[in-house]
């Protein structure tokens, strides 16, 4: 890792720019292809559960190697790491344009989240190793608005993209940008390596990685399966399996373990982890719901359900300054009150919804989301801080990886929770409208509900976020906000 006395990088700016283009691709891709989903899932002539992994098993991998990606960029070199990640999703982003089939979508998607899971890393400790401050500050700030950008760009783009020369160009797009982006890497972005001696755990990985597939499969599958008893036993093993893993992290200490056990033993990162994995199943899972229900059992267009889903964006972009300004004094207390907002909001939708069914207009559904948005405007740009908070900052890029190692895991779980709940309730027959709309708004009730439930979780968080002069690297913004 680079110290601050290491002379500037000549093309800094422009290494960040490539960067920056890159994390650009990834968040672009969270996001682009909700609208986009039925238009998938007609062309290919694939089953709902299609859908939920397009979305989930993307978040999935993401979720798994995000910290082994990390662990790789520390022993293998960050450059190398970075270029192999950009690669492999730009060439994953093109089968996915080619994709002739459902299993073939979803091979390329799972494969897009590996790749990210490679690239998106190293985009942190490449600004660490360019930078000093206070250009470090102005980088990082660089970072922080790409992401939003990015996620409010993404609906938008998919939408037209799918109504003009078709929703196979959502992933081809990626092709002239990985190859740019790869080649700017390789020309600007410097090598760097961790000067400790690190390895990579990976029965701890498997471990890790059988654990989510156990609980996940049958969650996306179990309800065009019928829910085969196998679904069952599938789930509830896959919490023994989870506990060897923890297991594993306690007797490896001091040998590189793939999750340091000091985060387990910190009561704040551990209610903080759960909290955030409740946070994000609920704001990565709603927007799907409303597309089965209002594109697919409808009939409103890509474009104009991306702008109706755009209010929750707006909401956050109105509320998250005042996240910002002031989490340092106030954090905890801002988190609670952004949660609360967000049930509301979600509430205030569920009546809508079961009030309108289907003749619900844009506007009503885009006053609800502003109001839920506005919620997470208070959570989302401060909740990774304020767990962090309570980690001594030595672990603190440890901490980061694993927090938002578990946001994607809360998005894919959320997502394949919601699948299971809507299509139990809406059946997997002859689509029905009525009976689709219904389903609708008694599958948001676990979006509201998971938000409650983390505020429950709230009192256990430190007060507030570190001050202004944190360690570097105790800050890593959430990638996949909505």
């Amino acid at each position: 890792m680079a110290t601050e006395s290491r002379p500037a990088f000549p093309h800094r700016w422009l290494a960040l720019l490539v960067v920056l283009t890159a994390m650009f691709m990834n968040q672009l891709d969270v996001t682009i292809v909700n609208v986009a989903l039925p238009s998938i899932q007609r062309d290919l002539g694939a089953g709902f559960s299609l859908q939920q992994w397009i979305l989930a098993g993307f978040a999935l991998a993401f979720a798994l190697l995000l910290v082994t990606g990390g662990r790789l960029g520390d022993i293998a070199g960050r450059k190398k790491v970075f270029l192999v990640g950009v690669a492999g999703f730009t060439a994953a982003s093109a089968v996915a344009g080619l994709a002739q089939n459902g299993q073939m979508m979803a091979g390329a998607r799972v494969a897009q989240g590996v790749f990210a899971a490679l690239m998106v890393p190293q985009v942190l400790s490449v600004i660490q190793v360019m930078f000093q401050p206070p250009e470090r500050i102005k980088a990082m700030g660089l970072l922080g608005v790409v992401v939003p950008i990015a996620s409010v760009a993404g609906p938008v783009v998919g939408a037209l993209l799918t109504a003009g020369p078709g929703w196979r160009w959502i992933f081809w797009v990626n092709v002239p940008i990985g190859v740019l982006t790869f080649g700017g890497a390789a020309r600007m972005v410097p090598e760097s390596k961790s000067d400790r001696p690190l390895r990579l755990d990976m029965p701890s990985v498997l471990l890790l990685g059988l654990a989510s597939v156990m609980l996940m499969f049958p969650l996306v599958q179990g309800h065009e399966l019928g829910w085969p008893q196998w679904a069952v036993v599938s789930m509830t093993a896959s919490l023994p399996v989870f506990t060897v893993f923890g297991l594993r992290q306690f007797r490896r200490e001091g040998l590189s373990p793939l999750v340091p056990p000091v985060l387990f033993r910190n009561r704040s990162f551990v209610a903080g982890s759960i909290l955030m994995a409740l946070v994000f199943s609920g704001i990565m899972s709603y927007m799907i719901v409303l597309v089965w229900d209002f594109q697919i059992a409808h009939g409103w267009t890509p474009l104009r359900m991306a702008l109706t889903g755009l209010g929750w964006t707006v909401g956050l972009g109105l509320t998250a300054t005042l996240a910002i300004r002031y989490g340092a004094v106030a954090g905890r207390r801002l988190i609670a009150a952004g949660l609360v907002v967000m049930a509301a909001g979600m509430a205030a939708l569920i009546v809508v919804l079961r009030l309108h069914g289907g003749a619900t207009d844009s506007w009503q559904i885009f006053a609800c989301l502003l109001t839920a948005g506005m919620g997470s405007g208070l959570v989302v740009p401060i909740l990774v801080d304020l767990v962090l908070a309570g980690v001594p900052a030595g672990d603190a890029g440890a901490g980061s990886g694993v927090a938002n190692a578990t946001i994607q895991l809360g998005t894919a779980a959320g997502v394949a929770v919601v699948g299971a709940i809507f299509f139990g309730l809406a059946g997997t027959g002859p689509r029905d409208p009525a009976a689709w709309a219904g389903a609708t708004w008694q599958t948001l009730l676990y979006n509201a509900g998971v938000f409650l439930a983390a505020a429950l979780l709230v009192p256990l968080l430190p007060r507030r976020t570190r001050a202004r002069g944190a360690p570097a690297g105790a800050r890593q913004l959430p990638t996949g906000t909505s």
